[in-house]
């Protein structure tokens, strides 16, 4: 009996030990995430004081050299600003309405200093310096909040991430979504991605949730008589879906599918992977041929296979026109189990939101000798469409350089196939 009592105390002991000890590293890893989201909301609102600066001094002045200064300075500030904002917990919509607001000041500075049209720039930034001055009053104002905690990041967490209603930051929000709108609006190439981004164009045929639930056993067969859930998407979502989850054995997942057009958007399933490899790549490929035939996906063409130790992820992009040039921007994306080939995942977002092509745009040749350096082998050449910087689609050449310099490199390089700007450049190894 005293045996059992002094083992139950040892182990007691031992537990309210480990327990401490848990105790201590988890107060330490949550002073350390409090002080490196310190250090992030102190550079971001250094930046955003530092950016309002610069952009009422641009206007101050005419002469060239020292507007190009300030120009120089904002556009580096609004990216500093944005990277410290991408690293704060906030709410995703007062995130993203800051990344565009600042964003659009600095490409707008780029332009200005690329162009030399600072006539333009001053008519444009009279407003924004006012809105932006505002709003770094009412952003202090917000993020006293943060330092009000005693160090308690729980307590910021649930103040940052609140939907914007309750938010210390709703005027915030909303003072960005209004100057968003009145100081850069829309262009017609991102009204037009906006458009497909929130599924606008979609004009077909309502589906039930039967029916929703039909078409994703049609594309998947392995989840037939599974036991479901479906739900409809919130009032306020930009377009309408169901959101289905499954059960069968040892499966379970879910999908989304638009409620016009029963398009699947995405689709995840989770079981335990046998470490059996008893699929090859070319069956992969077979499977996954098969898959897109039932799933209706006639114009798609395999672009890139990767592996890790349980699945194949295959990228996937629309093929169009009679060059057969690939669109980027309309992609799927699958993941294959390696132990059988059952579809783990799908995405068809990307698909489901189709690009317009542009038939009419030129195709002029390029001389890759006279376009690259000496030394620089063209090893392969392809034409895509892909968006550039006003997110225009435009059909472009894509080639893979490998430049001998004794190292090695390889590049990837997108040039438009009209005007040879080069679009991207893409390091690969």
């Amino acid at each position: 009996m005293k045996s059992a009592i002094y083992l139950l105390s040892i182990a007691v002991l031992a537990l309210g030990l480990y327990a401490y000890d848990s105790k201590q590293r988890n107060d330490q890893l949550e002073q350390a995430i409090y002080g490196q989201y310190t250090n992030s909301l102190t550079n971001a609102s250094e930046k955003l004081s530092t950016l309002q600066q610069s952009v009422s001094q641009s206007l101050l002045f005419q002469d060239q050299q020292a507007l190009e200064k300030e120009l120089d300075n904002i556009w580096r500030t609004s990216n500093e600003f944005r990277s410290s904002i991408s690293s704060l917990p906030l709410n995703n919509e007062i995130t993203n309405e800051w990344l565009r607001y600042v964003g659009k000041i600095g490409q707008e500075a780029k332009a200005t200093a690329d162009s030399g049209n600072y006539e333009t720039w001053h008519k444009k930034m009279e407003g924004v310096h006012k809105n932006l001055e505002t709003l770094s009053d009412e952003w202090t104002v917000a993020t006293s909040n943060f330092y009000q905690n005693d160090g308690d990041f729980s307590k910021w967490s649930q103040v940052a991430t609140k939907e914007t209603k309750d938010s210390p930051f709703k005027n915030v929000a909303s003072n960005l979504k209004s100057y968003s709108e009145t100081d850069f609006p829309l262009t017609a190439s991102e009204s037009d991605w906006q458009k497909k981004r929130d599924l606008k164009n979609l004009n077909d045929k309502e589906i039930t949730k039967d029916e929703a639930i039909e078409k994703l056993e049609l594309i998947v067969p392995g989840v037939k008589d599974a036991t479901y859930t479906v739900s409809t998407s919130k009032d306020d979502a930009p377009y309408p879906f169901y959101h289905i989850q499954f059960v069968k054995g040892s499966r379970i997942g879910y999908a989304d599918i638009t409620v016009k057009g029963g398009h699947i958007l995405s689709f995840l399933s989770e079981r335990p992977i046998s470490e059996e490899r008893n699929v090859n790549q070319q069956q992969i490929k077979d499977i996954s041929n098969k898959l897109l035939k039932r799933a209706g996906y006639n114009d798609l063409q395999i672009v890139e296979m990767r592996e890790n130790h349980e699945a194949w992820h295959i990228a996937l992009a629309r093929v169009a026109g009679e060059d057969k040039a690939l669109v980027y921007p309309d992609g799927v994306q699958l993941k294959l189990s390696k132990d059988s080939g059952e579809l783990l995942g799908l995405n068809a977002m990307e698909y489901v939101q189709k690009e317009n092509i542009d038939e009419n745009q030129k195709v002029i040749p390029i001389d890759w000798e006279t376009f690259f350096r000496p030394g620089t082998l063209v090893e392969d050449e392809k034409l895509i469409y892909t968006e550039n910087e006003a997110l225009q689609l435009r059909k472009c050449y894509q080639v893979i350089a490998h430049f001998d310099n004794g190292i090695d490199d390889t590049f990837r390089i997108v040039v438009d196939a009209e005007t040879h700007d080069v679009v991207k450049v893409e390091y690969m190894a």
